[in-house]
């Protein structure tokens, strides 16, 4: 009797590891001690290494020092998070006046790697690496790419540009750390990314979701069947996209499309990712302190409201930033992920604050115009805003491609498409918009950030 309730105590431990061990692939998880932890505790942590930052720009950074004097606070009046709200707000227009190496914190002969984002006017925001703050960046990388699914098997295409730019630089580092394969590609040469994705059998796919959709098309153009590719999963970021798009990029490329969230003047794709869930995009807040505020008054709104995203340094030594203003709006959520992930989860960037457009005193983002395209099969997503003032009146109209298959010389047919998407941004945006159809890939394409708006207004 003894040795059968031995026995059976011995099968049903057996049977509680399969499940551990099950659970654990299922929920892969890079830090469980940090990407876990109790908020408590989080915050805690968040606090004493705030009071670090505080005090290294005040002393090594002339720019925060003279910042914080004017508002009549030292490192002394910071002793938790929840004073983060008495520091000053940091903008783009800061790191610009400050060009190049104005805000680094320390000397440059510590200084291993520089980034910088070009924008499209005016100087570029540069932004220096120590070289713990590469370790922390590839360990935040190595996080997302877990989430996803990722291991030491796989092989990435990294198909994000290398140099200044911070996606294909950061996304390589985090993809080796985990042990993976790296194919450092870069962006263009679309032929040639076929190609090595079918015969080097990629199963991971990092670059923009614009991109990836401008790779689906000629994958289906190539004459490789889509059997014979080993793509699983994609990370792509660096610019808005839609629940529609991932539908897209899914379909056309039979993979499991994930976004990956970054700046370049934070810490470039890796800031936040997202899980299996797909609940919300987990931000890294144990090195990157995020606050929603409200854009007009600056004053933190209440959790799950939208606003406009704010970033602190928390770890950062090269060149930390205290409550960057992202201009990128959404709201967060800090209730547990079914994943077990407490770290904090942001909704997907509605848009920028600075990319919002008013057009006859309705607010409109090109993302909401996207989601009307792609939620309706008649067209493809690539389109084309153009927005103009005459006779003191705002215009817009919108250049979309219609499919292969709905494209027609029949005039009444392309009509009735016109008036149907007509209708539905009318309902969407609260406005007119004059649509214009047009033939199939007649819009350019981009290998890195789709350029989806051109306003000719001079406002």
């Amino acid at each position: 009797m003894k040795i059968c309730k031995l026995v059976s105590k011995t099968y049903l431990c057996t049977i509680k590891l399969i499940i551990t061990i099950n659970v654990i692939q299922q929920n892969m998880i890079w830090n469980e001690s940090i990407e876990c932890m109790d908020r408590e505790s989080l915050r805690k942590i968040q606090g004493i290494r705030l009071k670090k930052t505080v005090e290294r720009v005040y002393h090594d950074t002339p720019f925060y020092r003279r910042k914080m004097q004017e508002l009549g606070i030292t490192p002394d009046d910071i002793n938790s998070i929840d004073d983060i709200v008495k520091l000053p707000f940091t903008t783009k227009y800061d790191l610009r006046d400050n060009y190049p190496f104005g805000l680094c914190a320390v000397p440059m002969s510590q200084i291993v790697r520089i980034h910088a984002s070009s924008g499209t006017t005016g100087k570029p925001t540069v932004v220096g690496y120590t070289r713990k703050d590469l370790s922390a960046w590839s360990e935040c990388l190595s996080r997302a790419f877990t989430a996803y699914g990722a291991g030491s098997s796989d092989i990435f295409q990294i198909s994000y540009g290398y140099g200044l730019f911070t996606g294909g630089l950061g996304a390589h580092a985090g993809a080796e750390n985990i042990g993976a394969s790296v194919i450092p590609m870069s962006s263009g040469n679309t032929e040639k990314q076929i190609t090595l994705l079918h015969d080097f059998g990629s199963t991971v796919l990092c670059c923009t979701p614009s991109y990836a959709l401008y790779l689906a098309d000629a994958v289906k153009d190539s004459g490789f069947p889509r059997e014979e590719f080993k793509l699983k999963f994609g990370a792509f970021g660096a610019e808005p996209w839609t629940e529609n798009m991932r539908r897209d990029i899914e379909a056309k490329l039979g993979i499991k499309a994930y976004d990956i969230y970054g700046l370049s003047e934070i810490a470039g794709p890796g800031v936040g990712y997202e899980c299996e869930c797909q609940h919300g995009t987990h931000l890294n807040e144990d090195h990157y302190f995020p606050e929603i505020v409200d854009p007009n008054t600056l004053e933190p709104v209440a959790p799950g409201e939208t606003g406009e995203l704010v970033f602190t340094h928390l770890t950062k030594e090269g060149m930390p930033l205290l409550r960057y203003r992202t201009k990128d709006l959404t709201a967060l959520h800090y209730d547990k992920c079914p994943c077990g992930r407490t770290l904090v989860r942001m909704d997907r960037i509605l848009g920028r604050s600075d990319d919002m457009l008013i057009i006859r005193g309705v607010n409109v983002f090109p993302t909401q115009i996207e989601s009307v395209i792609l939620e309706m099969p008649e067209f493809e997503p690539h389109y084309l805003l153009l927005v103009d003032r005459k006779n003191n009146t705002d215009t817009m109209e919108l250049q979309v491609e219609v499919r292969p298959e709905y494209y027609s010389d029949e005039i009444n047919k392309m009509l009735a498409l016109k008036k149907k998407l007509t209708a539905r941004l009318q309902s969407v945006l609260g406005l007119g918009v004059d649509v214009r159809l047009v033939e199939p890939r007649s819009i350019e394409r981009s290998v890195g950030k789709a350029k989806r708006v051109i306003d000719n207004r001079k406002l």
